[in-house]
């Protein structure tokens, strides 16, 4: 399968054969490349300690929509092994951003579409100071999912992708990516404004991932739990303030939304937690320390939010210390 070039194809009905990269194939970034795949799409997969397992069994794939097994697989270890690609989706934590730089310069090509399926505000930004050329989109999802074991991915609720362009956009690809991704059973919705797509996923991210962290519990707990549930209201209806002090709209009847769609989810630990569980570095940049900067260089103070990620910047201080 030949990689698109220009110049593009302007026939009725063509179809670009667009070839993908995974870079952080974790539980997020397996699930869609594995959808992918499954759907007959070229998908090249980049693996570290699970290279040589998944090299020789394949990625296995739990869903509530239909169990699947991506093998054989194009895995590797290194992206400098790995061939120039059209679409780039980026899915690893953005603790790990700062590798970007030197990651990301064998996949691309002058129309390769970079997408970064990550939590928070800030990381396109930072990317876009390294490649102000590249095609740079944002990528929101909204899915319950976690490895289970090696090469092993088990997807329990949702499934829904948001991609948003950041910078120097390409109409036709982000098409063809909708098209690639609808056909692989995962409903894709393109956003008008992505600030303001990261900011409603913030809406959900800011209290659960925190919380469930300095809790030492489940959302399905916190939910059920009269003192809790009332904090996770009010740190929503923070972000939606916050939001609007920087120009993201975001209607108070979305919280509500957000706490009806978690009562119905199954009890689930979110990514801070499973990190925090595992003694692997928190997303706390990210989805609180930027996101508390930018709303009060706007002129608002979230104080809720701003003393979770106090807490977590404390617990993620004993974590560093025990590690030397």
């Amino acid at each position: 399968m030949e990689r698109w070039l220009l110049p593009r194809p302007k026939a009725i009905g063509f179809v670009m054969k667009l070839k993908y990269a995974i870079i952080g194939t974790g539980a997020i970034g397996g699930y869609y490349g594995g959808r992918l795949a499954h759907a007959g799409n070229e998908v090249h997969f980049l693996f570290h300690s699970e290279y040589d397992y998944v090299k020789s069994h394949g990625l296995i794939i739990d869903s509530i929509l239909g169990d699947f097994h991506v093998s054989p697989i194009n895995a590797y270890r290194s992206t400098a092994d790995m061939p120039a690609c059209d679409v780039v989706i980026v899915a690893m934590k953005s603790t790990q951003n700062g590798q970007l730089k030197e990651m990301l310069p064998p996949l691309l090509h002058k129309n390769t579409v970079v997408i970064l399926v990550q939590n928070g505000l800030g990381m396109e930004n930072e990317l876009a100071e390294e490649f102000p050329n590249t095609t740079i989109m944002g990528g929101i999802a909204f899915i319950c999912t976690f490895r289970v074991g090696p090469g092993r991915i088990s997807h329990i609720d949702y499934g829904h992708l948001t991609v948003g362009v950041y910078q120097n956009p390409q109409d036709e690809i982000l098409d063809q990516i909708r098209k690639d991704f609808e056909n692989a059973i995962v409903p894709f919705t393109i956003a008008p404004d992505l600030n303001d797509a990261r900011w409603r996923k913030l809406v959900w991210n800011i209290p659960y991932n925190g919380l469930t962290v300095v809790l030492n519990t489940s959302t399905e707990v916190i939910m059920k739990t009269e003192s809790s549930r009332q904090l996770v209201r009010d740190m929503m209806l923070e972000v939606v303030v916050g939001a609007g002090a920087c120009g993201v709209d975001i209607e108070r009847e979305y919280v509500n939304d957000m706490l009806r769609m978690t009562d119905s989810m199954k009890p689930y630990s979110p990514s801070m937690k499973l990190d925090f569980d595992n003694s692997r570095r928190m997303e706390i940049r990210t989805i609180y320390s930027n996101p508390v900067r930018i709303a009060r260089e706007h002129g608002y103070l979230m104080s809720k939010v701003q003393m979770l990620e106090q807490q977590l910047q404390f617990l993620q201080s004993e974590m560093d210390k025990n590690e030397k």
